[in-house]
């Protein structure tokens, strides 16, 4: 069987590789268009990055930066990858880059996969539209996307409390609606960083106060006993 025809454990990259150090820049192309359009072929495109990274480098070889551009914005767009957006902007002239940067930032404020929104805009860093995605779209808070989530609230708490409020709040409703006992020591943590935030919180936009969300929390998870203990000690 082909190279391009090993499914997820393809060896294509590899051999691409070792063609392209021969100079033998069209055969490496070939097998790794080759595993690309096996990927496509599948209801669910499969991002393999060591694949497009060999794909890149046989773009730039053969001068076809139209297409080394087209892909890494497609990819950008599909993925929010952040290598993907950063090799976008150094292939345009200058100024040229500015206003794609901007561009590519308002398609990831408005990303179908929060999570992947809220991920690139704190790693990118645009902190500002980080906390306007994280305000705007709360009620689509995945609370247990715990490592993210925990990462861009201490990312963002010390120019937006609320934000990381906000993330903090949907990670204790994850772990006290889905009984997670194992979690309750980290939910009281972030419970305790709420508390902390909501003196230098200016404007609540709408959302619950802290006594406001603590107060609803014991209406409905008071007999979770082992969570309010670590709350209380």
């Amino acid at each position: 069987m082909s190279p391009a025809g090993h499914g997820p454990g393809t060896i294509a990259p590899d051999v691409a590789r070792r063609l392209l150090d021969a100079g033998r820049v069209d055969e490496a192309f070939d097998i790794v268009n080759r595993a690309r359009a096996a990927e496509d072929g599948k209801a669910f495109r499969v991002f393999r990055y060591d694949l497009d990274e060999v794909y890149e480098e046989c773009l730039e070889k053969l001068d076809r930066f139209d297409e080394l551009k087209a892909h890494l914005w497609d990819t950008f767009e599909q993925i929010l990858s952040e290598r993907s957006l950063r090799k976008y902007l150094q292939l345009l002239p200058d100024f040229d880059d500015i206003e794609a940067e901007e561009k590519a930032l308002g398609l990831a404020e408005t990303h179908p996969h929060l999570g992947a929104a809220i991920g690139f805009l704190v790693g990118w860093p645009s902190h500002e539209r980080a906390a306007r995605v994280v305000t705007a779209r709360a009620d689509e808070l995945d609370g247990n996307a715990y490592h993210m989530l925990s990462t861009a609230a201490d990312a963002l708490q010390a120019r937006y409390p609320l934000a990381a409020t906000l993330m903090r709040r949907a990670m204790i409703q994850d772990s006290l609606d889905g009984g997670k006992a194992k979690r309750y020591r980290y939910a009281a943590r972030h419970l305790a960083e709420c508390q902390s935030s909501e003196p230098v919180i200016d404007d609540h936009g709408g959302f619950p106060t802290h006594d406001q969300f603590v107060a609803a929390l014991r209406q409905k998870h008071g007999r979770k006993h082992g969570f309010w203990q670590l709350v209380e000690g």
